[in-house]
């Protein structure tokens, strides 16, 4: 069942460390700012508020390495027994690209107008190196290639 971004925004204010429950805040005014979908910002909320869980105790200014984002990533791998398709790929992947994308935000963005600013246009932003993780490789055929090449 698909969570709606009502109910997404009352965990936001769950997650341990108020200090990342607010930054995820910001974030979400940021999403509705720029004029993203209600789903793009739920499915972005959901997943970046999952690892605000996983780290407990520790702020989003206090990750500075990347075994701590993939050791987060890593949660998401299946037994081969549970998955033999390998399908946990597309959600490690899937969730790689958020974290990406919310700490490109975080770095160009919010601490940028924290330190009062003028935050970069995103064309210019860079992505913080220690979330420069390259996505896993899958050799699955996805459903929709799949149908294109059975003419």
């Amino acid at each position: 069942m698909t969570m709606k971004l009502s109910t997404t925004l009352r965990h936001v204010n769950t997650i341990p460390h108020s200090e990342n429950a607010e930054i995820l805040k910001e974030f979400y005014e940021y999403l509705k700012e720029i004029g993203t979908s209600e789903n793009y910002q739920n499915q972005n909320l959901k997943q970046i508020t999952g690892f605000a869980r996983f780290l407990g105790e520790k702020t989003f200014y206090d990750i500075k390495m990347r075994e701590e984002i993939v050791s987060f990533l890593d949660t998401k791998i299946k037994d081969i027994k549970l998955d033999p398709d390998k399908k946990w790929i597309t959600t490690w992947n899937d969730y790689l690209w958020r974290i990406k994308y919310f700490f490109r935000w975080f770095h160009n963005y919010k601490m940028v107008k924290d330190n009062r600013e003028e935050p970069k246009i995103v064309s210019d932003w860079i992505t913080p190196s220690f979330v420069s993780i390259k996505k896993k490789k899958t050799k699955r055929i996805l459903p929709f290639l799949h149908s294109l090449t059975n003419f």
